[in-house]
């Protein structure tokens, strides 16, 4: 039995998931290996690798739950369960994505010590990464990336994995960071600034190397000085000028601390 968690916008799919899952529950079983095969699950892992291979997702899916549901001591089980999951994660729907989250998790919960659990837990944290949605969307995919990232990076810090991970990682934080970047920047526009310097604040404080930095270091240091406040303001401006080579705010910074250099000077 398949047991799906279901959050945030997950919830509008499961009823496709539902008809996914019955629809391989009800699939012809063609891929039993023939009458007197020597190693029966040898020959089914080996099918089920080509078929994967040749992106024939449903048939290598159907190879490899054979292996799992009928050879509970095979030692291509745990690879099978890859398979099942890749498979899905192969087909690029966002059905099919939910069930590879599932599959993932569940070979991570049985077999937490295989060679091959930072490769489930990339793939866990890719499945929700494909997910992601544009900036102004709901974040819920992008915060489960993050997290699933995050537990590879602590978990497998020698895995030939990492750098990939770290790069969609960094990916994935800067989504999220760009959605809540849009949002203080509409409360500037509004000229709400209490509420910009609180949303770039939160942003800064949560993910200090947001690649967009520089956009947030000018917006915030310009609320703050609508609210009267030169003197916090002036550091972020500084940062921006510090950490950034190149940048659409460089010269609008210099200037501002130009300014505000010379006025406290002048006091």
């Amino acid at each position: 039995m398949v047991t799906i968690r279901l959050t945030g916008g997950r919830r509008a799919a499961w009823a496709a998931v539902l008809a996914l899952a019955t629809l391989v529950g009800c699939a012809s079983r063609q891929t039993r290996p023939p009458a007197g095969t020597a190693e029966p699950d040898k020959f089914l892992f080996e099918r089920g690798t080509e078929e994967l291979e040749n992106r024939k997702w449903l048939m290598s899916r159907e190879y490899f739950r054979e292996i799992v549901d009928s050879y509970p001591q095979s030692p291509y089980r745990a690879a099978a369960k890859l398979g099942i999951g890749d498979s899905y994660l192969g087909e690029n729907t966002t059905e099919a994505k939910v069930m590879a989250v599932n599959e993932f998790r569940e070979f991570l919960n049985f077999y937490p010590t295989n060679p091959r659990a930072d490769y489930a837990q990339y793939r866990l944290g890719l499945a929700h990464y494909q997910q992601m949605r544009a900036p102004q969307r709901d974040q819920t995919e992008t915060r489960d990336a993050i997290a699933e990232f995050e537990t590879f990076v602590e978990r497998y810090p020698n895995s030939p994995l990492l750098p990939e991970v770290q790069a969609k990682l960094r990916e994935a934080k800067d989504r999220l960071g760009e959605s809540d970047y849009r949002v203080g920047l509409f409360y500037y526009r509004a000229k709400w600034y209490p509420g910009a310097i609180d949303r770039f604040k939160t942003l800064l404080d949560r993910d200090p190397q947001y690649s967009s930095r520089d956009a947030v270091f000018y917006h915030l240091a310009e609320s703050l000085l609508k609210m009267n406040n030169p003197a916090e303001a002036l550091p972020y401006f500084e940062r921006l000028v510090s950490e950034f080579i190149r940048s659409e705010y460089l010269e609008l910074a210099k200037s501002r601390i130009a300014e505000l250099k010379s006025s406290h000077d002048a006091h």
